[in-house]
């Protein structure tokens, strides 16, 4: 089979590649710099210059394939210029889906994300479930609009699409805000945890396989949460502990004080940059929120199978440590 692909330098999507090349199937890409994606090129992937903000640089490469993965995203939390969340979530999704339409591919898979449920207050949701309130960070907003407002009244006119749905995303490789607290925790340079977050954790393994698996056996229009186990981050670093004998932060912070200081630092952020660890966004995502779904449906019809977190974690710490010169 022949497939394209979108995001295939990003975390996700690299891993979806080796996958697919392992499995004995083509794969061509669109790269923003082919120059850039050399790794790419060795396993055998086609790269041809192109991005998703770029409508007819998708044609030509995806014309003839037998599936479209999208997987492109913008994920930044904090940052103050967040132009990029709706030219690549919103209109790259757009364009991508609607060059597929007009080449009647006969089948695609998008990338969503739990974070479209925004904060569940503890409640493990499932597919039926619809959040239509106000968004805790751009991300939030912009890949519900993607999800909501772009796929999914696509798919009710006919596209054969799958729309997946990773939760907290993890492994060797990571280079998102996950790997920077694992980080401060291995450097002991983490004051605190907030209490009650939790998330549904799945390696970054699993969330490929997960992806492959919703090509091959996913139903068009149908959603599927392909995150792991839940836990809370306490319990996250708590695990982490066990693992390297490090101790966890003791100190965790309430989610009442964690939103007083997330409204106090937006107020702040306008009158002096502050880093992104320390915006008003970024506070309010960590401050007791749930993003957390049931892969109950995966499971069931995909035969989706993701490894327990304290399995993942120590393939990831491990990683962490020997890139820091640590022994375990």
């Amino acid at each position: 089979m022949k497939y394209f692909l979108t995001g295939a330098t990003g975390f996700v999507g690299s891993h979806v590649a080796q996958l697919l090349i392992a499995d004995g199937h083509q794969v061509v890409a669109v790269v923003r710099d082919p120059a850039k994606a050399r790794d790419l090129a060795h396993l055998g992937v086609a790269l041809h210059q192109g991005d998703v903000t770029e409508k007819e640089s998708l044609r030509a490469p995806m014309t003839g394939v037998d599936g479209v993965f999208h997987i492109a995203g913008w994920y930044k939390i904090g940052t103050r210029d967040k132009r990029l969340g709706e030219q690549v979530n919103i209109q790259g999704t757009r364009n991508v889906l609607n060059v597929m339409r007009d080449l009647g591919i006969a089948k695609g898979v998008y990338t969503s994300t739990l974070a479209v449920f925004s904060d569940t207050h503890g409640r493990l949701v499932d597919e039926t479930y619809r959040y239509n309130g106000p968004h805790l960070s751009e991300y939030d907003r912009t890949k519900w609009i993607a999800h909501y407002e772009v796929a999914e009244p696509m798919i009710q006119a006919g596209l054969p699409l799958v729309i997946v749905q990773p939760g907290l995303i993890y492994g060797p490789g990571d280079t998102s805000s996950v790997r920077t607290l694992f980080i401060q925790y291995l450097q002991r340079r983490l004051p605190l945890i907030p209490a009650r977050t939790a998330f549904s954790w799945a390696h970054v393994d699993d969330i490929a396989h997960g992806h492959i698996l919703a090509m091959e056996k996913g139903e068009p229009g149908r959603d599927y949460i392909i995150a792991g186990p839940t836990h809370t981050l306490i319990e996250g670093l708590q695990m982490a502990e066990r693992i390297t004998r490090i101790p966890a932060p003791r100190l965790h912070a309430a989610p009442a004080l964690m939103k007083t200081l997330a409204g106090v630092m937006s107020v702040v952020d306008r009158v002096v940059p502050v880093p992104e660890s320390s915006t008003g966004e970024y506070l309010r995502v960590s401050a007791g929120v749930t993003y957390i779904g049931s892969n109950a449906r995966a499971k069931r019809e995909l035969g989706y199978d993701p490894r327990l977190l304290a399995t993942g974690l120590e393939e990831t710490l491990r990683h962490e440590m020997q890139l820091l010169g640590m022994t375990r």
